[in-house]
């Protein structure tokens, strides 16, 4: 599997920076990197991956800040935590940022991933090709449901929630995703923590407490879409306004 950071080289026809190879395996520093700076990260990975598939050498830190949504002080504040600060006139080495950003995300590593409910979102993402390409292998699949238990997706047999510590230590998992209704969530983190998993990823519509020591990161698609409500409501009277509506009260007037 390739990924960005780690081979000597990249897409047909774009070389790695000889500095980025001399660096492949350094382990990233101790210093301290801000919340906000690290959810930034995988923004300018996106657009780095972008602009290197476009066969570019250097960029701009306004234009991958048009390309990564914020404004080019905070990708210049945020990229000096990485100790990249470009070069006046000419920018930042794409290949080298690349392996820079990648480095500090951990994306050098392949980290063995176990999805856990195997209902409809389950399903899609044990078939979603795109994880691995960045370093997170789906290696195993687990569910509740005896009916589920023993199918296969791709090249993996769905297993027994009951199996899940053989599971996580059989195949040394590292991330655990939840991806059951809401009313199981809780009890699946739990059976994940206690099975040794420290990084996981919940899907489900439910709030779920980890101990201290747990990553916990949460994915609520109804959240983002409400959220997108607000938004969409307060732009229906300036519509309304262009096409000419007027208010019924008014009708008539004048």
């Amino acid at each position: 599997m390739h990924k960005r950071g780690v081979s000597s080289v990249d897409a047909p026809g774009t070389a790695r920076a000889a500095s980025t190879s001399r660096e492949a395996n350094a382990v990233p520093s101790a210093r301290r990197i801000p919340e906000a700076t690290v959810a930034r990260l995988p923004l300018y990975y996106r657009a780095l991956l972008e602009t290197a598939d476009q066969h570019v050498g250097t960029v701009s830190s306004e234009r991958l800040a048009a390309l990564a949504g914020v404004n080019a002080a905070k990708v210049r504040k945020d990229l000096s935590y990485l100790g990249s600060y470009g070069t006046r006139g000419v920018g930042y080495d794409v290949e080298f940022l690349l392996h820079q950003i990648s480095r500090e995300l951990g994306l050098t590593h392949d980290w063995p991933v176990v999805i856990v409910g195997i209902g409809n979102l389950g399903h899609a993402l044990a078939n979603y090709r795109g994880f691995g390409a960045r370093g997170f292998q789906i290696v195993a699949l687990v569910d509740a449901d005896p009916a589920k238990v023993g199918t296969r997706i791709g090249d993996l047999s769905v297993a027994a929630l009951d199996d899940l510590p053989r599971v996580v230590a059989d195949c040394g998992i590292a991330i655990g995703i939840i991806a059951t209704p809401a009313g199981a969530a809780q009890e699946v983190a739990d059976r994940l923590v206690d099975a040794g998993v420290t990084s996981i990823l919940n899907f489900a519509p439910a709030v779920v407490s980890v101990p201290s020591g747990v990553s916990l990161r949460k994915v609520d698609l109804a959240i983002e879409l409400q959220i997108l409500s607000f938004y969409q409501q307060r732009k229906v009277p300036a519509i309304d306004g262009q096409r000419g509506d007027v208010p019924r009260a008014a009708e008539g007037v004048g």
